[in-house]
């Protein structure tokens, strides 16, 4: 699946253009590179985020086939860490 519909689909973005936009700004790393917004997401693959003021570094523990509700998109991936950003 493609990387910003992955993080809109898990609700860790409100949008996909936002997604795609974080993509274009090199605000999205998957497995240590930047990554574009048709990059493939797999099952186990690492994402690294700036977004919404914090650094998110999640695990994809599996890939939803269809679309998924709010309050089951924690079952899709591993929270590894959240810090603040500091301000700039």
């Amino acid at each position: 699946m493609r990387l910003d519909i992955l993080l809109n689909k898990l609700c860790l973005t409100k949008t996909r253009s936002i997604a795609k936009n974080a993509c274009d700004k090199g605000l999205i790393q998957v497995n240590g590179k930047p990554a574009k917004a048709a990059t493939l997401i797999q099952a186990g693959d690492n994402i690294r985020m700036k977004l919404y003021g914090y650094l998110w570094e999640l695990r994809i523990a599996k890939i939803p086939s269809g679309n998924v509700a709010k309050k089951d998109a924690g079952d899709y991936y591993e929270l590894l860490s959240r810090e603040a950003l500091p301000d700039s």
